[in-house]
């Protein structure tokens, strides 16, 4: 039995999850209360299609269909890099997985008991984006490494089309940002290859101090705008209808007492709060700590006057 989580970011239905897991063999009789209680006689290989290709379900299905007797099909896969990331994990410990990164994956499962492997994990493409950012927001010149630089490629689009010069050599990427930066006229959250959802909230930020009149589409959550009222404290001029939002640039941002409600939208508030003049105090820490390891050491280490108290 297991309790479902995560940011609260509008309706986030696991449906595609309990039918996959149904499709597979699993027995799922009781869900109340926010548990889920499921069990199983053995999971069989199936084809599964999702109706919307997303990454939490279609890793789910993944590792439920290596442990399932036969084949497996998804179709419709998300194609993010975590997804073949996982499939190079599985390889590793000896199942038979091929086409992440595609739309179809197929899966043979695991005849034998798995290997013991090693496996590093691929850098965290939201990670960079948010340090890009922040050297952006700040007007500074920061050098990150050991990306994967095709990860980041819908990242470092929009912000060159903003006025950044990006730099990018082998794994490494130069950000150098002026002084004021220009807004840019559509941006759409989209699956990979396109803008991250992820990235939204940071680049919201950015865009709140660029010149000019920026739209901002979110195509993927229903409720992922909590960080706007709490820029709206620090001074940005934003507008949201539905999942819509206009965002006028403004001369500067000021520092306020602001509260983070969900990961990606509470390290937005501590890029706002490295531009904003005075102090700014963010609560909520818990939510910017589960995706981002002591952002204030690194902060710090590049110049930010930011403490954790």
């Amino acid at each position: 039995m297991t309790q479902s989580g995560g940011c609260e970011l509008g309706p986030r239905p696991i449906d595609l999850h309990l039918k996959a897991l149904r499709s597979l063999g699993a027995k799922i009789d009781d869900i109340s209360g926010g548990y889920i209680l499921c069990e199983t006689d053995g999971l069989k290989g199936c084809e599964i299609y999702l109706d919307y290709p997303s990454v939490g379900a279609t890793e789910n299905t993944m590792i439920a269909a290596v442990y399932a007797q036969g084949d497996t099909i998804i179709r419709n896969a998300a194609k993010e890099p975590e997804i073949v990331d996982l499939q190079n994990f599985l390889q590793k410990i000896g199942a038979k997985v091929t086409g992440a990164g595609s739309g179809v994956i197929r899966i043979k499962g695991l005849e034998k008991k798995p290997n013991n492997v090693e496996h590093t994990v691929i850098p965290d493409r939201i990670i960079t984006g948010t340090y890009m950012v922040a050297a952006a927001i700040t007007g500074g010149n920061v050098t990150i490494k050991n990306i994967i630089p095709e990860h980041i490629i819908s990242i470092a689009s929009v912000l060159r089309d903003i006025g950044c010069q990006i730099s990018i050599k082998r794994n490494d990427i130069q950000m150098n940002a002026g002084t004021r930066l220009d807004a840019v006229e559509v941006v759409r959250t989209l699956p990979y290859p396109g803008f991250p959802t992820d990235m939204q909230a940071q680049l919201m930020t950015l865009l709140s101090i660029c010149k000019g009149t920026s739209i901002v589409i979110e195509t993927i959550f229903e409720s992922r705008y909590k960080h706007v009222d709490e820029l709206l404290k620090m001074g940005a001029n934003i507008r949201i209808d539905s999942r819509v939002a206009v965002i006028k640039g403004v001369d500067s941002l000021n520092g306020a007492q602001v509260a983070a409600r969900d990961l990606r939208g509470g390290a937005a508030l501590v890029l706002a709060g490295l531009a904003a003049k005075g102090e700014t105090i963010i609560t909520g820490l818990e939510h910017i700590d589960r995706g981002y390891y002591k952002i204030e050491d690194k902060l710090s280490a590049l110049g930010a006057k930011i403490i954790r108290v």
